[in-house]
């Protein structure tokens, strides 16, 4: 797990899916004055470089934000979120891509506060230097996101959204993500908690979200893009999914006007597709 670094990913069409939908919900939970707590428990390094480093190496920006990047006919809730990217390349060059605290960072209201974790000792290192400057808005702490958040719930202003997306280069995290979640829900049922997974072709990814639908959450939403056919060799990821507990009601409906748009931009061959579904525990 310490050997993962996202840079080599960032930017990529579960970035994108991920992003969206991030953008779409601190803007709603912003909606309300009361302040809320931005909450990641393997939030990276914040901001990548996609033209130097490691990012160049896979380029898989290239079929993910790198798709979006030119087109004028975004649906209004993607073309957000793509504006956030713009703003990190005012040159108009995609040569940097903004990490799930950055973009939280930029829809955040001053009442608001983040608190990130990062276990890789290099990316909690780059995370703290990119958001030093936020002073105690901002709290990084280098260590399991899964463990850590055990202090924080409930938040003080009883407002939180909640993502967690671990690499699940170790299969554990399929079941630190479940038993993460329920003990979460224990002490703060009422919490907006996001879970990321690949799809992949292991049983582990396969069965989560159904483990998820378990969970005692009042309600929940899953979303997933599938950019292209499992390869025969059973290797590589085909798409990934985010499924939402205490999802806000305007969410779905968000998704049903942007999903059939990601498939037509972001898939790659006649496997793309998107699954949408919500239901209550």
């Amino acid at each position: 797990m310490l050997s993962y670094r996202h840079a080599f990913h960032a930017g990529n069409h579960a970035d994108v899916l991920k992003h969206f939908l991030l953008v779409a919900l601190t803007r709603y939970l912003g909606e309300k004055h009361a302040p809320f707590w931005y909450v990641d428990t393997h939030a990276g390094a914040g901001l990548y470089a996609l033209d130097v480093g490691y990012a160049t190496k896979l380029a898989e920006y290239v079929d993910g934000i790198g798709r979006l990047w030119g087109r004028q006919d975004l649906p209004a809730a993607l073309a957000e979120y793509v504006d956030l990217v713009r703003a990190l390349n005012p040159d108009g060059l995609l040569k940097a891509y903004p990490g799930s605290p950055w973009i939280a960072h930029q829809t955040l209201r001053a009442q608001d506060r983040l608190r990130l974790f990062e276990l890789h000792s290099s990316d909690s290192e780059l995370l703290r230097n990119n958001f030093r400057e936020l002073g105690r808005r901002a709290s990084v702490q280098a260590g399991d996101g899964f463990a850590g958040i055990k202090a924080l719930l409930p938040p003080p202003p009883r407002r939180a959204l909640v993502l967690m997306d671990p690499s699940y280069e170790d299969k554990a995290d399929y079941r630190n993500i479940v038993s993460a979640l329920e003990d979460a829900l224990s002490r703060f049922a009422t919490g907006v908690y996001v879970v990321w997974y690949p799809q992949l072709s292991r049983l582990d990814a396969r069965q989560l979200p159904d483990k998820l639908k378990r969970l005692l959450a009042k309600n929940w939403l899953h979303v997933s893009l599938t950019v292209n056919k499992p390869g025969e060799d059973g290797f590589g990821m085909h798409g990934s999914g985010l499924f939402v507990l205490n999802p806000p009601w305007t969410l779905h409906a968000t998704l049903q006007a942007v999903m059939p748009y990601l498939v037509k931009v972001l898939g790659q061959d006649a496997g793309a597709g998107y699954v949408l579904e919500q239901g209550t525990c």
